[in-house]
Parts: C-alpha cells; structure tokens; sequence
C-alpha cells in the first residue's frame, strides 16, 4: 500500500488524493503535523524539506509538491505500481 505524507492545508495533497483514487489506487494518509516521527521521515527522504504530499511505497519515496499528473506516473513507474 502506498503512504502518503500529508498537511491538512495543502492543495496538492488533495490533488494527489482525487487522483490516486481515480486510478483505484489505495493509500494510506499520514498527517506530518500530527505525527512528529512522520515529519522527521519526510524530511529524511526530501533533503531536510518538510515536502508535502510525500508518497512511499517499498523503498521508493517521491515528494508530489507542485502536483501534476506525471510526477505521480513517474513515482508509480519507480514503484512498479
């Protein structure tokens, strides 16, 4: 299952919710401002950025920040999702 490290106030995490759901894709939200430990990851894996939304799956992490539908092809294509 896919991880998604969100924000509540952040539009690109709903722009990569609609679209994950849209390809029947489930995921699993992580708000980073409710979970210090989870906002400690994100930024272990964006260079020191707090980047949301932030996908995972596997070993493979992908920060969707300025969403557009390829970034998310290119992080499904890197997941072999």
């Amino acid at each position: 299952m896919i991880k998604m490290y969100t924000t509540s106030w952040c539009p690109d995490c709903t722009a990569t919710k609609r679209a994950l759901t849209s390809k029947g894709l489930a995921f699993e939200e992580i708000n980073i401002e409710q979970d210090e430990h989870a906002a400690e990851y994100v930024m272990s894996v964006n260079g020191g950025r707090r980047s949301v939304p932030t996908l995972v799956s596997g070993d493979v992490a992908h920060s969707l920040s300025g969403f557009r539908p390829q970034k998310l092809d290119a992080f499904l294509a890197a997941a072999g999702l």
